[in-house]
C-alpha cells in the first residue's frame, strides 16, 4: 500500500513537472509575442493616461472657464444669451458642441434644456434635458422633472407622469420628492386616476409630513376621497 502510494506521489510529480515544463517551453516559444502583449498594454495604459491628463484636463478647464458667462446669463433669466452667447462669450449650445464629450460639455446640456423650457421651446427643452447625465442626488430629479414640466405642456400626460415619477422615486429626498410627488398627483388627477392620485397624496402625508408639501397635503387628500365617494 506505502509503495503504491509512493508511485502514485512520484507520479503526480513528474505530471507537475511536465507540466511546468510545457510552461517554460510555451513561454520559450511565444517570448516575442508576449513582449509585443506587455508592451501593448503599457502603451494603451500609458497613453490613456496621458490622453486624460494632457488632453482632456485641460480641455475641462477651458470649458469651465467658457460657459462662466453663459452661467451668469442663466442666473439672470437672460436664457437666449445663455444659449447662444454674445460677440464676446460663447453660449451654451457652443459649449455643447466644442466641448460635449467635457463635464461642462454635459453640465450645459442641463443649462440648455432649462433654457428651452423657460422660452417655451418644450421639445428641444427634452432633447438637450435627455442628452444630460449626472448622479447627482439633487441634479438629476430636477432634470426629470423638468422634461415632466416640458411633456405636461406639449399635452403629453403619461409621458409627463413617467418622468415626475423618475423625479420622485430614483434619488428620493426630502427636497425635490414632495414637489413632484404633487405634480405627480396633479397629472393624475387629470387623468381622472383618483385613487391613484389620493395614494400620492398619501404618502406625501407619511413620509414628507415636515416638508411645505405635507403641511398643505390634508386638503388634497381629502378632495380625493370626495371624488373617489362620489
Amino acid at each position: 500500500m506505502a509503495k503504491k502510494q509512493k508511485e502514485d506521489l512520484g507520479t503526480q510529480i513528474d505530471q507537475v513537472g511536465n507540466v511546468l515544463t510545457r510552461t517554460e517551453q510555451y513561454i520559450e516559444d511565444n517570448r516575442k509575442m508576449l513582449m509585443i502583449i506587455v508592451v501593448a498594454i503599457i502603451v494603451v495604459v500609458g497613453g490613456y493616461l496621458g490622453y486624460k491628463k494632457l488632453y482632456v484636463a485641460p480641455m475641462e478647464d477651458e470649458a469651465h472657464q467658457e460657459m462662466f458667462m453663459a452661467e451668469q446669463y442663466f442666473a439672470k433669466d437672460s436664457f437666449k444669451l445663455a444659449l447662444n452667447g454674445d460677440a464676446q462669450y460663447p453660449g451654451f449650445l457652443s459649449i455643447i458642441d466644442q466641448y460635449g464629450s467635457t463635464k461642462a460639455g454635459n453640465l450645459s446640456n442641463y443649462y440648455a434644456g432649462i433654457c428651452y423650457l423657460n422660452m417655451g421651446q418644450f421639445d428641444k427643452s427634452i432633447e438637450y434635458l435627455g442628452d444630460f447625465s449626472t448622479d447627482d442626488k439633487l441634479l438629476y430629479p430636477v432634470s426629470q422633472g423638468a422634461m415632466g414640466d416640458a411633456s405636461l405642456e406639449l399635452g403629453k400626460n403619461d409621458e409627463a407622469l413617467s418622468f415626475y415619477k423618475k423625479a420622485a422615486d430614483e434619488k428620493p429626498n426630502d427636497f425635490t420628492s414632495p414637489i413632484y410627488l404633487m405634480k405627480e398627483g396633479y397629472v393624475l388627477e387629470k387623468l381622472n386616476r383618483w385613487d391613484e392620485a389620493l395614494a400620492v397624496y398619501e404618502r406625501i402625508d407619511k413620509e414628507f409630513n415636515r416638508t411645505n408639501e405635507g403641511r398643505k397635503i390634508e386638503k388634497y387628500i381629502t378632495r380625493a376621497k370626495i371624488k373617489l365617494n362620489k
